[in-house]
């Protein structure tokens, strides 16, 4: 059996290390599964320095013999036995494999660059790294003049600008410009979860992912900008701060030379172009183009609104709800109309709004050609052509095609009547139900027989009465609303301003 390396609950990261003893920094010819790790900066424990770990020593320190057999005593097994890390339980053939992977855990970067005081947890990787200064010459790209020291890390940069993705997914059509790339992708299929954090055990499907999290437990901002001090956790967060000092945008579309300041921004444009829909909902199966609109459609299966409101504690499914919300109890409305100078709280409202002066409709349906000025009446249109009813009710799973059908069907199982009548209070639950009670006070009868010209409060009246006359409507008759109800109407919202 595997010897399992249990960690006491007492038991420092840097003692277990001292426990296994001998000169971890010491290497040996061979490669390991980590051997490229000389972008690992994670957490280092706070009392790592007493025990001879920092980052400058060359090694840790080496015990005694009787002191390492009376450490392992009934650990170490017999020849050929594997070794077990206690933190993520992956298994080694010797002592030297777990100690060199150990540092995953630790975060010990006990190599340092002589030149520019770089610190690495291989030998192998400074030493890969320390040929970057030896270089004389570099290569630079044709495109973005961004410099490299070796020809083949050019070739990689330069499928940023020529859009290249030679590697590809095996379950699903997605490609990838580079090969760990698809290897980290195809994580999303398996669930593999290999990198684990030493500190919280909390797993990662991705190496950098770890990298990331890990600075949430020092704190640690490493990257600086020349221009303006901001500090980052990363250097990609950098670079993309530093573009808007620059305004540089340096991936370009190759089919509509858009230009974006991030990679990740042209990989998402260019699903536009390809129709690339990688992201699956588990629930009912749709497809998104971007993992953050699949987030958000999860919710609309859950219920959850994680963002809220500090003034009224409302709370809603996506943050730029809640900043457009926010403009409720503030009043701001920075948009305006240049026509008619009216103003919006949401830039969408306004350019919606233009349209009424442009009469631009440019949403059109693929399968009728229909058109809209509108992308969220294409939207709900569409679903008249898949019935689609993706808004389902928690209590009984009825399903809608509008959210707004939804919130208005809760009402049956909460009893809620938000709608009141101005004139003696009574209450309802939908808005076109307070509307016909309204004609009560009102005394008018707004829809009218095309046939006897009698008068209904009710629109659903008037159809019963039509079946009546036995016979289809004239061609051209309409169920019209009289003119007097719309001027009583008027009078009673006058009235009751007044009050």
């Amino acid at each position: 059996a595997s010897p399992q390396l249990a960690l006491p609950v007492s038991l420092s990261v840097p003692e277990f290390i001292t426990v296994l003893g001998e000169d971890i920094g010491s290497e040996t010819g061979r490669q390991t599964e980590h051997s490229f790790d000389d972008d690992w900066e994670p957490f280092s424990c706070s009392d790592g320095n007493s025990a001879g770990l920092s980052p400058q020593n060359k090694s840790a320190p080496e015990t005694s013999a009787s002191a390492n057999e009376e450490d392992l005593s009934g650990v170490a097994g017999a020849e050929g036995n594997k070794w077990d890390c206690p933190f993520c339980q992956k298994s080694f053939g010797d002592k030297r494999g777990l100690q060199r992977h150990i540092r995953v855990h630790t975060g010990e970067k006990p190599y340092s660059c002589a030149v520019c005081e770089k610190t690495f947890g291989q030998i192998s990787t400074l030493k890969k790294h320390e040929s970057t200064h030896m270089s004389e010459k570099t290569v630079s790209c044709p495109t973005c003049d961004k410099t490299f020291a070796r020809n083949d890390q050019l070739n990689l940069h330069m499928r940023t600008h020529t859009g290249e993705r030679p590697f590809s997914c095996p379950v699903c059509p997605r490609t990838f410009a580079h090969s760990n790339s698809r290897s980290q992708h195809v994580r999303t299929h398996t669930g593999e979860k290999p990198y684990s954090c030493g500190v919280c055990n909390k797993t990662f499907v991705q190496k950098s992912q770890l990298n990331v999290h890990m600075r949430t437990h020092t704190g640690e901002k490493p990257y600086s900008c020349s221009v303006c001090n901001s500090t980052f956790a990363h250097r990609s967060t950098l670079e993309n701060h530093e573009r808007t000092h620059t305004g540089d945008k340096p991936f370009s579309c190759s089919v509509c030379e858009a230009t974006f300041k991030r990679s990740g921004h042209l990989t998402a444009h260019m699903r536009v172009h390809t129709g690339e829909r990688p992201y699956s909902c588990s629930v009912c199966t749709k497809a998104f183009a971007q993992w953050g609109a699949l987030e958000k459609h999860k919710r609309t299966h859950t219920g959850e609104k994680p963002y809220k409101c500090s003034v009224c504690n409302k709370s809603f499914v996506q943050k730029s709800h809640l900043d457009l919300h926010a403009r409720s109890h503030t009043g701001e409305k920075p948009y305006s109309c240049t026509v008619c100078e009216k103003t919006f709280t949401q830039k969408n409202v306004l350019d919606s709004h233009m349209r009424t002066h442009t009469g631009e409709r440019p949403f059109i349906c693929p399968v009728c050609k229909k058109t809209f000025a509108q992308k969220g009446a294409l939207d709900y249109h569409m679903r008249t052509h898949t019935g689609e009813r993706p808004y389902s009710c928690s209590l009984c799973q009825k399903t809608f095609t509008q959210s707004s059908s939804l919130s208005s069907h809760r009402r049956i199982h909460t009893g809620e009547k938000p709608f009141s009548c101005s004139v003696c209070d009574k209450t309802f639950n939908h808005k076109s139900n307070l509307r016909t009670h309204m004609s009560l006070h009102i005394g008018d009868k707004p829809f009218i027989c095309s046939f006897c010209d009698k008068t209904f409060t009710q629109k659903a009246h008037l159809k019963s009465h039509l079946s009546t006359h036995r016979q289809r409507e004239p061609a051209g008759s309409t169920l019209t609303k009289s003119k007097s109800f719309l001027k009583k109407k008027c009078q009673i919202r006058q009235k009751v301003t007044k009050k």
